[in-house]
């Protein structure tokens, strides 16, 4: 069982503020940084299939949650002071140790053995092809960052250190694509896809509405993305599909970069509008986003962004190769080969993103009648919700 601990943890990492002791033009959280970074993984885990390399995806997206998980726990410690204590083995095992202790009974009450395999992640020497790329990815996130703040910080003393700590350990990378990210940005499509996405952290959800924390819609696209990995572990599903379940949530409102979030209630009110912002998407990511990916990864982010709350899979051979699912997908498509994706696992878990914004806002007293309306219209509608036969109500039960 997914605890309501665990959803807190999470969530606590839209209030975790980033460079707070430099000036900056917006607001950064952990949230924000760590969706940005797995955005990167992904680029650079097919950019090494690419080259010929096996990825182990569900590896590398098991990772990227682990090190999300402990960096929460951890946040009062400054970034360069951080990774100079972990380069001491005995340090980074006390800590992981300490980390471990603090998750384990969430953890433990969500998987014993996601709680044993997030221990054994701790303890083992960062090394290996994920590893690598999950570092890469962490470090083209924190240079995105970083060049904001730099414009605004230039004349402060300790920037120059900063900017010197960030260029070392780009040093280190060698994975090809990310070099070629990290050192020729102005000449790479690559970077301007992740940048582009990363400008996903200027535009706040709820915007019409006061609320707090506020939230970004990318830190909401990795939190979607976390509850909807868990809720499959919690089905028992494929490989490939807990992979889509992943990425089909941390994509799902990539689109939105060149549309802006549109609340639901402005979709609605004129017949019709809903498709034709949906066209418009469409049309606009094939204008401007896919240019700047190799042509081979195109079908899998039309994948992950057109219908992505439907319950589809990837038939080869047939007429109409995508099959789409009003209920669950049938068990016997429960394999790799034909590509499953559960939207409606995905369309879950967003809504449970946006029902836990408003119970959280209107708890810390910031509260307004579309915050309270659209609280009570999610619950309604998704208090009953199930997949297989598993209720997920009891998500939202947390936070009424």
């Amino acid at each position: 069982m997914i605890t309501r601990p665990l959803l807190e943890h999470i969530f606590a990492a839209a209030s975790i503020e980033r460079w707070n002791d430099h000036p900056h033009p917006a607001v950064f959280t952990e949230l924000g940084k760590q969706a940005h970074k797995m955005v990167a993984a992904w680029v650079l885990g097919r950019a090494e299939e690419d080259a010929g390399r096996a990825v182990d995806w569900n590896a590398l997206i098991e990772g990227g949650i682990f090190e999300f998980l402990y960096r929460v726990v951890v946040t009062d410690i400054r970034p360069p002071v951080f990774h100079k204590l972990m380069q001491d083995r005995a340090t980074r095992e006390q800590m992981g140790e300490w980390v471990c202790k603090k998750l384990e009974p969430d953890l433990t009450a969500f998987s014993p053995e996601v709680a044993r395999r997030f221990r054994a992640y701790h303890r083992a020497e960062p090394e290996g092809l994920e590893r690598s790329i999950l570092r890469a990815a962490h470090y083209i996130a924190t240079k995105w960052e970083f060049s904001f703040i730099l414009h605004w910080s230039a004349d402060m003393y300790g920037v120059d250190q900063t900017r010197r700590e960030i260029d070392e350990q780009i040093s280190r990378i060698d994975l090809p694509a990310a070099r070629e990210i990290l050192e020729s940005p102005a000449d790479s499509r690559l970077w301007g896809f992740i940048s582009l996405v990363g400008q996903l952290t200027f535009q706040r959800r709820w915007a019409q509405t006061p609320r707090t924390p506020q939230t970004s819609v990318l830190g909401h696209l990795l939190f979607v993305a976390l509850v909807s990995w868990m809720v499959s572990h919690e089905v028992g599903v494929c490989p490939r599909r807990l992979y889509n379940n992943f990425f089909g949530g941390l994509f799902h409102d990539i689109p939105e970069v060149l549309t802006r979030d549109i609340i639901s209630p402005v979709k609605a009110s004129v017949e019709g509008l809903d498709e034709m912002i949906r066209r418009y998407e469409r049309e606009a990511m094939e204008e401007r986003i896919f240019p700047l990916l190799p042509e081979g990864w195109h079908r899998e982010l039309r994948w992950y962004t057109e219908e992505e709350f439907t319950n589809k899979t990837w038939q080869e051979g047939q007429i109409d190769p995508v099959q789409r699912y009003a209920g669950d997908i049938p068990r016997e498509l429960d394999r790799d080969c034909y590509n499953p994706m559960d939207g409606h696992i995905i369309e879950i878990c967003d809504k449970l993103a946006a029902y836990i914004e408003a119970s959280v806002s209107i708890r810390t007293g910031i509260r307004s009648p579309a915050l309270e309306e659209g609280k009570r219209r999610l619950y309604d509608r998704f208090r009953q919700a199930r997949i297989e036969g598993i209720s997920l109500g009891y998500l939202f039960e947390y936070f009424r």
